[in-house]
């Protein structure tokens, strides 16, 4: 299996992935959204001999009170069903955050399960004193300071790029 950036072809496969993964089509119209209004983004796939098993994405975010700082969000990610539980969504995150170090951002953040997202990093973002836009359980909103201490004394609050408005 290959951890790679879509590419065009892929398209229809990620949006399959996407609709298998989760209940409903939010997140798949979330990604074509992003896809088509976020910059910069990292979209990436897991390639296993030409089948698109997984699925990542990071798109921009801001911390309000300090716009100028390089942040971005991890959603989605999706996995097949029938592929869970085999590395490939930890494969996905690795190498997303790899990448997110590569653009020079200095955080990611996440909404996500609090028992999972931790295994990479990420910690409560409430530690940083920052929160999420969205109304949400403080241990389900985490981030991960890509460069140690990069957010300290930067505390505020997330906005999600406008593609998540109303999803």
């Amino acid at each position: 299996m290959q951890i790679r950036p879509e590419r065009p072809a892929d398209i229809a496969d990620i949006r399959a992935v996407n609709l298998a993964a989760f209940e409903g089509k939010t997140e798949a119209d979330l990604v074509d959204a992003l896809r088509e209004q976020a910059v910069p983004i990292i979209s990436l796939v897991a390639d296993d001999n030409g089948a698109i098993v997984g699925h990542i994405f990071f798109s921009p975010a801001i911390l309000l009170a300090h716009a100028a700082l390089d942040i971005m969000a991890l959603a989605p990610m999706a996995v097949l069903p029938t592929r869970q539980r085999q590395g490939i969504g930890s494969a996905l995150i690795r190498e997303g955050l790899a990448r997110c170090r590569q653009l020079d951002a200095i955080a990611v953040v996440v909404l996500g399960h609090a028992r999972y997202y931790p295994r990479f990093g990420f910690t409560r973002g409430s530690r940083f004193g920052v929160t999420c836009e969205y109304d949400v359980p403080d241990d389900v909103f985490m981030v991960l300071e890509l460069h140690q201490g990069s957010l300290q004394g930067k505390s505020g609050t997330i906005r999600y790029h406008p593609a998540f408005a109303g999803r």
